[in-house]
């Protein structure tokens, strides 16, 4: 079967997980894992996945149910929301959908598709999420349609750039938290982020 189409089973169930201890942000020296290493890794022992998971300390990653439940959002204490399906096709909150809430947005318009080029959002959406979880009471959270690709890609490449993790020690933080599936191309791009991070290109935690 496909990487893709596994990709696409539905595992959520409702429920928050919280993450209750940091994961210490060093790169590991050892080579980046192949795409057939880094979707073992993945699907090894993979957690369940909820509507929405605390991944890092005050990160979440969820669906679109939670994304549009505001009372639950404003329970949790969400003070920003990365929409990763957002656009009239998709996700279609945005700034009016919580103006009655004290939440800032932001907005990437990303199809989750193999061919499509998430990686020019890496270092934006990171800046966005440190600049976040260093603002009083931040909270964060990440989403897309299903909470296991776009948003979840997005999430791995701030504790890649931010963290200074290398994709493996990512995967194995949000996955100890949240089963997650990033689609075929994302995780190409994924690899080559940690290539670059390896190689000193990316900048990494400097750009943070």
């Amino acid at each position: 079967m496909a990487w893709d189409s596994l990709c696409s089973r539905d595992l959520l169930r409702p429920k928050i997980r919280s993450a209750s201890s940091r994961t210490p942000g060093i790169r590991s020296s050892a080579e980046t894992p192949s795409l057939e290493e880094l979707r073992r890794l993945l699907w090894t022992r993979a957690h369940p996945t909820g509507h929405v998971d605390e991944v890092w300390p005050n990160l979440y990653v969820g669906d679109l149910y939670v994304a549009r439940d505001k009372a639950q959002l404003s329970r949790m204490g969400i003070s920003h929301v990365v929409n990763a399906a957002a656009g009239r096709f998709h996700i279609d909150t945005g700034p009016k959908f919580y103006k009655d809430l004290p939440v800032d947005y932001y907005g990437v318009e990303a199809e989750d598709n193999p061919n499509f080029d998430l990686s020019i959002y890496f270092y934006p959406v990171a800046r966005y999420i440190r600049a976040a979880l260093n603002s009083p009471r931040g909270k964060v959270l990440v989403h897309c349609a299903m909470g296991i690709s776009r948003s979840a890609t997005l999430v791995l490449a701030f504790l890649m750039i931010c963290e200074n993790m290398s994709l493996a020690d990512a995967i194995q933080t949000v996955r100890s938290h949240r089963g997650i599936c990033p689609n075929s191309g994302f995780l190409k791009q994924l690899r080559e982020l940690d290539l670059q991070l390896g190689r000193g290109k990316g900048r990494g935690a400097e750009a943070c």
